[in-house]
């Protein structure tokens, strides 16, 4: 008995010197795993908490849509860009938001709304829209630089060919016709065979007298030799 004594004080012992090293480090870093996935949950819950809230209020933004109400409309998106600019309904209802605006002749709230959906929304594709939206108005004002700053930067990928198109009607504006050509050419190539609006770049490309510029991309030359025997 007095050696299973003796043998259980030095595992104590051992013990306590473990703790002594160690002890501050373990409790630390118990402390610091404890914050961060607490914080992961508090994070997770407030998006949430962000995005139900957004929701409630793009309702009421999409009722002021269907009556046409104009002050309604402004005043909800003003309210989503102050509590909740993060939130993809935020960016939604700006594109909305500046339809109805132009539709009632603010034109100057709409372009504001669209530089706000172009700056500060968070899904990259509203991003992308509002540009080629924007970027139409201000080549109608025959700003047609900055009208092609606007489409200079990185697009979504889904949309890299609606933004090589309307950077063609920009140029056509301008009297640019072979750039406009290798703009639409360039969206052409990249739009499936099935997508309806691959015609009306066809349309335009056949309009400016570049049928001929309707060919698949390019092979890789090894593909090419591959296919050639």
């Amino acid at each position: 008995m007095s050696n299973l004594d003796l043998e259980e004080q030095e595992q104590l012992e051992q013990l306590k010197h473990f703790w002594q090293r160690w002890g501050n480090l373990i409790s630390w870093s118990l402390v610091a795993v404890l914050l961060v996935w607490s914080g992961w949950n508090g994070w997770q819950w407030w998006q949430r908490d962000q995005a139900a809230k957004a929701a409630g209020m793009f309702d009421a933004l999409e009722q002021g849509m269907s009556a046409g109400d104009v002050a309604r409309v402004n005043q909800v998106f003003a309210d989503l860009k102050s509590r909740y600019p993060g939130t993809a309904y935020t960016g939604q209802a700006g594109l909305m938001a500046a339809r109805l605006q132009w539709d009632r002749g603010q034109k100057d709230a709409a372009r504001a709304s669209l530089m706000w959906v172009i700056d500060e929304a968070s899904e990259p594709e509203y991003r992308t829209l509002s540009a080629l939206r924007l970027a139409a108005i201000l080549a109608e004002d025959k700003k047609f630089d900055e009208a092609l700053k606007l489409l200079a930067g990185e697009p979504s990928k889904a949309m890299a060919a609606l933004v090589d198109d309307r950077r063609g009607d920009v140029l056509q504006l301008q009297g640019k016709v072979d750039e406009a050509v290798k703009a639409y050419t360039s969206a052409w190539q990249a739009m499936p065979d099935t997508l309806d609006y691959r015609r009306a770049v066809e349309a335009k490309l056949i309009a400016l007298g570049k049928a001929d510029a309707m060919v698949p991309a390019a092979v890789p030359a090894a593909a090419a030799s591959g296919a050639s025997r």
